[in-house]
């Protein structure tokens, strides 16, 4: 007895999963992890990464997932959390291409301080491809971030003139000290 296989002719592929398969990525965006609750078994940043090269290797987010030892529901369980808008975009960025220009209107999302120093602290990791695949992944400080919230910090700082009266100001304390 052969092995037929059962083929039904009203199936068709999806149109988006055949040019998401045949989009060739050779570069991926470098993005801040989601914050989370440290777990040796949880989404570490570097989980994330790993995560996010192995779906652009397969365009899978079953098989992603299962190469970093977690499942696709907790992915997208991740992908819902508060935080994780650089993840979800290096996600979307895989599966649906770059993000289209903005039109003359529209703006980019506010950059809070508390988003700034999320992104010093964690850094930016940036999945590595080579020829369709990927082999590891490069982690950075966030340079550009550190530099964005001195200057916001300095906007808020007293203007070079009044640190004179500051400084007598805070010397007239009990016990205050420069």
């Amino acid at each position: 007895m052969k092995n037929h296989r059962h083929t039904t002719s009203n199936a068709r592929p999806d149109p988006r999963s055949a040019a998401v398969q045949s989009r060739r990525i050779s570069r991926l965006p470098a993005f801040t992890p989601a914050e989370l609750r440290v777990r040796r078994d949880g989404w570490t940043p570097v989980r994330q990464a790993e995560f996010i090269g192995y779906l652009a290797e397969t365009r899978c987010v079953k098989q992603a997932a299962a190469r970093v030892g977690m499942s696709r529901e907790s992915a997208y369980r991740l992908r819902r959390k508060p935080g994780a808008e650089d993840f979800v975009a290096a996600w979307d960025f895989i599966l649906e291409g770059p993000e289209p220009s903005r039109g003359p209107g529209e703006r980019k999302p506010k950059v809070t301080l508390e988003k700034l120093f999320q992104r010093i602290r964690v850094g930016r990791y940036r999945p590595m491809m080579r020829a369709g695949r990927y082999v590891g992944t490069l982690q950075k400080p966030d340079v550009s971030a550190l530099l964005a919230a001195i200057s916001r910090l300095d906007m808020v700082a007293p203007r070079e003139d009044h640190w004179d009266d500051f400084s007598a100001d805070h010397a007239n304390k009990k016990g205050a000290s420069l």
